[in-house]
């Protein structure tokens, strides 16, 4: 009867499950959002999972051999939560191919390997709406990590919201190559308000430009994850990545055998982009158009990236009546009308 048991005990094993972040799990942004979704996997399957998380990776060969120190120590399903990791998730990839790996913002795929991302820009538009409506000085300013397309997108989206709600709005850049380092972040923002930026964007990992507009009397945007607490005054919402129902979707398929390499996008309609609240001072009708454009987000009749639509060289990219597809999306290189700056090389 003892040796009965033993098929039992394997059938219990729990599902090893690695995750891999860019940034400390303490950024508050980023990589505290993508692991709160692992918590959420742990109290939804209980000891059936066991995670991993790695954190603090870099970009490039140290991510390659986190990712394959994951894979050799038994995991079957690796998740990778920056851009940079790419190319090593797939690398790695081919040379284990029992493990499932997902890699989130990336394009790449293999038999073995999917990818998966969240439509920030339907949150930015949104942002870049209220922020249209309640700068005085209409200088809005972002501060951007990397000239990737997720991020250039994203500035596109605020522009577009800011040209259609208020034209005489200026949107000001500052590119501190980044994901997670607080001192450039709070630098960038200082420089900003300097110039009489009022409204603060981000599309860094860190609570010190919310921080810093506390301290100066501005108004932020929170990245990622809910940023109120860190400027109870300065946040006016925050666009937050609810990852928790993609992770555990993701671990249900690996269980049951169901799972497929897949590119899974999802926003606002699939409840992966939240705006979980607006500060108590925008005005009520700017907040009543907030959450229109939300639902209007939600069931199709607002898409940003509907032409026509220019770039900010005054050629014609996008043809009246025509919507940019993600897989454009996935490949932007390109500023809209109304940026006055160039995109780093």
């Amino acid at each position: 009867m003892a040796a009965l048991a033993i098929p039992a005990a394997f059938a219990a094993d729990p599902l090893k499950v690695g995750f891999v972040y860019v940034g400390p799990i303490g950024d508050h942004g980023w990589s505290y959002q993508h692991d709160q979704g692992r918590l959420s996997v742990e109290k939804y399957f209980g000891d059936k999972v066991k995670t991993t998380y790695v954190e603090n990776v870099a970009e490039g060969a140290d991510a390659e051999r986190v990712i394959r120190n994951l894979a050799k120590t038994g995991h079957d399903l690796i998740f990778t939560t920056s851009f940079g990791f790419m190319n090593p998730t797939l690398k790695v990839a081919k040379q284990f191919p029992k493990v499932k790996f997902e890699h989130a913002t990336g394009y790449k795929m293999a038999d073995n390997m999917g990818t998966y991302v969240s439509t920030t820009y339907e949150g930015r538009y949104i942002a870049g709406y209220v922020a249209s409506q309640v700068t005085k000085s209409n200088k809005i300013g972002y501060i951007a990590s990397f000239p990737i397309p997720e991020v250039i997108r994203d500035i596109d989206t605020v522009q577009l919201a800011l040209t259609k709600y208020n034209p005489k709005a200026e949107l000001k850049i500052i590119w501190v190559n980044s994901w997670f380092d607080p001192g450039k972040e709070a630098d960038a923002a200082n420089a900003m308000m300097d110039q009489g930026v009022d409204v603060i964007l981000q599309h860094t990992d860190s609570p010190a430009a919310m921080q810093a507009a506390e301290r100066r009397g501005a108004y932020a945007v929170g990245q990622a994850s809910d940023m109120s607490s860190f400027g109870p005054n300065a946040h006016l919402l925050s666009v937050v990545d609810e990852w928790g129902p993609h992770y555990i979707n993701t671990v249900k398929a690996v269980m049951d055998g169901s799972w497929t390499a897949s590119a899974h996008v999802e926003g606002m309609k699939e409840g992966a982009i939240v705006i979980p609240g607006f500060n108590k001072s925008i005005p009520a009708d700017v907040v009543t158009k907030a959450k229109e454009l939300i639902e209007g987000i939600k069931d199709g009749s607002v898409y940003p990236f509907t032409g026509p639509l220019k770039d900010n060289k005054g050629e014609l990219k996008v043809p009246a009546g025509t919507k940019l597809t993600f897989a454009d999306l996935e490949k932007m290189d390109w500023y809209v009308e109304g940026i006055q700056a160039d995109i780093p090389k």
